[in-house]
This record gives structure tokens, sequence and C-alpha cells, in this order.
């Protein structure tokens, strides 16, 4: 009887466990990679190969990437139970465990408090060890507030929703190069912001798609400049990137890194041809994985960049 009982508690106790990983979205953590960009393309700039190749940084921009996936799941947290009203009218997000009743909402909004501070705990620890490094603090702060004002009003802009996001994301990469005292790129920052919107817009065309009535910043959006704003946001991504590849000094370390420009420009491709042909990328975390398509792009982007970065000088 006793082992029953015990059977059953673990059974329970694993399935509220991946309740709250489903309601903190732990499959956008990927999202945050960005903040690895820094170290990554750090390499190109000689005097820095050491901070680039060494374990201490990489694990730094590593933890730092993980500190900005809790603040960003505490933030998931509190948006679902600020839209707990319009999710429950949306065919997909009524499901989401706040939305369908399976997680309270005073309990998300404690567990929200807890990631923020867990995640505040590692920029403010190195700060404390290191202050060079404020701005890494700093950074993470400055999301923060703007992902405040997201939550509250901003995301019931149209297209003022999309920018505020794409900046979230540019502000990751800005924190994982403070973190490391790495320099990073203004091309790659700005190609950050493109290629975010570009992604933010495909999501809102798909979101118009499969329900444009449960949320009234979506019936602002004409659909129409949505597909214009698609087309620019993608192509400029990728031009962003090849004058990046081209630039000057990158162009004399790294001769064929434009190369790597022919894999951006066939996933931004094969994305527009998803957003307009129905596909799911209103879920760009699972999509990148599941369309065999774009993820060979990703793939042969990944393999060619590694190549030509490590092994190209």
């Amino acid at each position: 009887m006793d082992l029953r009982r015990g059977r059953k508690g673990a059974f329970q106790m694993k399935a509220r466990l991946l309740l709250w990983l489903r309601a903190i979205r732990v499959e956008q953590w990927t999202k945050n990679g960005v903040v690895m960009m820094a170290w990554f393309f750090s390499v190109a700039d000689a005097s820095q190969k050491e901070i680039a190749r060494g374990w201490q940084s990489f694990l730094m921009a590593f933890l730092m990437a993980g500190a900005f996936s809790l603040v960003s799941s505490a933030f998931y947290l509190l948006n679902d139970v600020a839209d707990y009203e319009t999710d429950r009218l949306h065919p997909v997000k009524r499901l989401r465990p706040i939305a369908a009743r399976q997680i309270a909402r005073i309990a998300a909004v404690r567990v929200a408090l807890v990631l923020f501070a867990v995640g505040f705990a590692y920029p403010a620890l190195i700060v404390m060890l290191l202050p060079s490094r404020t701005l890494a603090f700093g950074t993470m702060l400055a999301y923060t507030v703007m992902q405040c004002f997201y939550t509250g009003f901003l995301k019931r802009i149209p297209y003022i929703d999309v920018v505020t996001l794409s900046l979230g994301f540019v502000l990751r990469a800005v924190a994982g190069a403070a973190i490391i005292a790495a320099y990073i790129s203004p091309w790659l920052l700005v190609c950050t912001f493109t290629l975010s919107m570009f992604l933010a817009f495909c999501k809102r065309r798909n979101e118009m798609a499969l329900a444009r009535e449960s949320r009234a910043v979506l019936k602002r959006y004409h659909p129409k400049l949505l597909d214009a704003l698609i087309v620019v946001a993608g192509l400029s991504s990728v031009g962003e990137y090849l004058a990046y590849t081209l630039r000057a000094q990158m162009g004399h370390r790294f001769p064929f890194l434009w190369t790597t420009s022919v894999f951006v420009l066939l996933g931004v491709l094969r994305y527009m041809r998803l957003a307009w042909g129905g596909g799911d990328v209103g879920r760009p975390e699972r999509i990148l994985l599941t369309d065999r398509k774009l993820w060979l792009a990703l793939l042969g982007y990944a393999l060619s960049a590694v190549a030509v970065v490590w092994f190209g000088r």
C-alpha cells in the first residue's frame, strides 16, 4: 500500500514539474543563445583570441544565457497571468497551464519573483567580483524594465510590440559581450535586430491567420503592410550580415566568411515560404527543428561558420 502511495506521489510530482516546465517555456530558452554570439565571433579580433577560446569566458557567457533564460521565463509567467482572459479564447494559448487553470495565477507570480531573484544573482555576483563588467548587469536591468513596459502596455501597440521584442534580443547580445568584456560589431547588433523583427513579423502573420479575434492588437495590423515588412526585415538582415562579413577587418582575417551568408539567405527565404504557406511560424523554436529544409540551412550555416572562423584563419 505504501509502495503504491509512493509511486502515485512520485507520478504526481513528475506531472507537476512537467506542468511548470511548460509554463516557463523551457523550449524557448534556445532564443537566449544569442547571448553567446559575442563569445563566438570575438575570435575575429586577434587581440581577443585567448578570451574567445578560454573556457572561463565560455562559462561566463553560458551562465549569462542561463540568467536571461530565467528572467525571460519569469516574464512568460507574468504575461500569461496578464493575458489570462484573452488566452482562454485563443485556440492554442488556451491550453497553456495558466489559461487552462492548471496553475494558479498567484502561484505563477510567486515563481516569477523567484526566477527574477535567481536570474539577477549571477550578473550581480560578477559585478561584485569584476566591477568592470557592470554593463552586463545594467543591460539585464534595462531588458527587465523594457519587458515590464511591454507586458504593461507596449504589447498592445502594433509594430511597436515587435520593435520592443527585437530590442530585447539586441540587449541579450550586448549583455553577452559585456560579461566577457568582448567587442561586438555594430553590424551584428543591427543584423540581430532586423532578423528578430523578421521572425516576430512572421509570428504576427501566423497569429492573424489563426486567431485574429483573440488579440485586439492583431486587428490593427494591416496584412499587406505586414507582408512588406517581412520581406524588408528578412532581406535587410541578410544584407547586414553580408556587410559584416565583408567589412575591411573581417574580410582580411576571414576572407571566406561571406560564404556563410548563402545559408542565411536560404534560411530566410525558407522561413518566408513557411510564413506565407501556412507553416507553424508562430512557434519558431519548434519549426527550426521540425522543418527539414530550414534545419539543413541552419546546420549548413553552423558548420560553415565554425569551419571558417576556427579553421580558416
